[in-house]
């Protein structure tokens, strides 16, 4: 890197630190700290993607680079980690949307209110030391282009739609192998990433065979979405299609996604939980159950509705009301964890066909949840912490600032190693980081997030080392 790249990129680093300190500074007014805070998110946003100081690979333009880690996965992680709290922060001081319902004393709940700005001042440093992580090995990947690429460019959309068949194929047989289940997770999105792909590029190319295999594939997998009762796999398949027909229709589809992710935020709530109580803890099937939910969404009362959606962007899209729940007890009455969690984590890695002993993952988890006070251990809610309430739990505020930087460091390290080995942004990036590691867009609790990672860098390794053998990606003879 040039020495003005360097003073660059570190005055946009020491940028992202500034709201944090800000907030800290107002930390006996809430409100405003909170506020602050919230804002910061934006700012690090504005910062990253569009200020003066931005640091981005010169490959591509900034829209057609949105699927790397500094764009969509901190979007996500952040959007979800840091801005889904507002919802949260007005019900608590009397509003429902932006309407004032309740008149909040706002002195009588200083204490209460304090604590949500300090969970949001965690989140806020959570978010800079995340993309701190990113744009340190980002910077890597200027001197450190593909190291193999197809044997022949021409073959390039026939190479991906073989990926697409094969890794599809791959993931419905390792459902079904004991033992092998989470490298069919992994192998499943690559085929879902593959097959958008193609029906992009079909529908791009006027080629009504790819738009007819990536598109089947593709739609098939939405369809069997709506039939889970998760409302985040109905838009990760919306997400996934938006960023992929984003660079090259962007005005359309700006105009059509905003609308379109408004009203899934709105009804999904209500579908999700009517599938859920009928399929989950019901007799309907699936089908069934899926009949009853969009019947439900269309014939709710909207009074309804919205007091469902509400109670979704308060207590579930968020999870910041868990948060406060730990920072309250930790170190007050529960000593930090220090680096138990992570040793916890490298335990779960051992497969236990090697270890028939080894600790059930989820129990390891859910620990921490029933030290806290979160559920009782004889309920049967799974509520597991995420990444910036382990690196709470760990070692405090530096705990959370180192967590997130390794995370962002880890996650861009990835991307940087998919591209260099898949020949290039597209295939190493869109398909194989995001399909393998969409784990790290929202985030999980470290024992599932560090097992899912290493097993999923393990089957990428071995879809590699496939491409080599079928000779369909080859050694970039020139050094870069």
């Amino acid at each position: 890197m040039m020495i003005r790249d360097k003073v660059q990129l570190n005055s946009l680093i020491f940028s992202l630190y500034i709201p944090w300190l800000i907030s800290t500074a107002f930390f006996d007014y809430p409100v405003i700290s909170y506020w602050i805070a919230w804002f910061g998110s934006i700012f690090i946003f504005f910062q990253t993607w569009f200020s003066k100081n931005r640091f981005l690979l010169p490959d591509f333009p900034l829209y057609r680079q949105i699927m790397r880690p500094l764009f969509l996965q901190q979007l996500i992680f952040a959007g979800f980690m840091c801005c889904t709290s507002a919802f949260y922060f007005l019900d608590k001081t009397g509003y429902m949307y932006l309407e004032k319902i309740d008149d909040i004393n706002i002195a009588q709940e200083h204490e209460p209110l304090a604590l949500i700005a300090y969970c949001q001042r965690l989140s806020l440093l959570a978010h800079a030391s995340l993309v701190t992580g990113m744009l340190l090995i980002q910077k890597n990947h200027l001197k450190n282009r593909p190291w193999f690429q197809a044997v022949d460019p021409r073959i390039k959309g026939d190479w991906i739609i073989r990926v697409c068949v094969i890794t599809f194929i791959l993931s419905l047989a390792m459902e079904r192998i004991p033992g092998l289940y989470q490298f069919s997770i992994g192998l499943y999105n690559v085929a879902i990433f593959s097959g958008a792909v193609i029906l992009v590029r079909g529908f791009r190319e006027h080629k009504p065979f790819l738009s007819l295999i990536g598109g089947g594939l593709f739609i098939a997998n939405l369809i069997n979405s709506t039939l889970t009762g998760y409302k985040e796999h109905i838009l990760v398949n919306i997400i996934i299609l938006t960023c992929l027909l984003y660079p090259y229709y962007r005005k359309t589809v700006l105009v059509v996604s905003v609308p379109i992710f408004i009203i899934l935020f709105y009804l999904l709530p209500t579908y999700a939980n009517t599938i859920r109580s009928q399929s989950w803890f019901g007799n309907a099937s699936a089908e069934d159950a899926r009949s009853a939910a969009v019947s439900a969404v269309l014939e709710t009362d909207p009074q309804i509705l919205k007091e469902n959606n509400w109670l979704f962007l308060t207590y579930r899209l968020s999870e910041i009301d868990m948060f406060k729940d730990f920072v309250n007890t930790t170190p007050r009455e529960i000593p930090f964890y220090g680096f138990e969690i992570v040793k916890n984590s490298l335990i779960v890695v051992i497969p236990r066909a090697l270890w028939p002993g080894k600790p059930i993952t989820e129990a390891l988890a859910m620990e921490r949840v029933y030290n806290a006070g979160i559920v009782e251990l004889e309920s049967s809610v799974s509520a597991k912490t995420r990444p910036v309430v382990d690196g709470y739990l760990s070692a405090g505020t530096f705990g959370v600032f180192i967590y997130m930087l390794i995370l962002g460091m880890i996650s861009q390290a990835l991307s940087n190693f998919s591209e260099n080995i898949f020949g290039g942004y597209e295939p190493g990036c869109v398909i194989f980081y995001n399909g393998f590691f969409q784990l790290l867009w929202r985030g999980e609790t470290t024992e599932f997030l560090i097992n899912s990672i290493f097993w999923s860098f393990v089957m990428m390794i071995i879809v590699f080392r496939i491409l080599i053998w079928g000779n369909y990606l080859e050694k970039v003879k020139k050094n870069y």
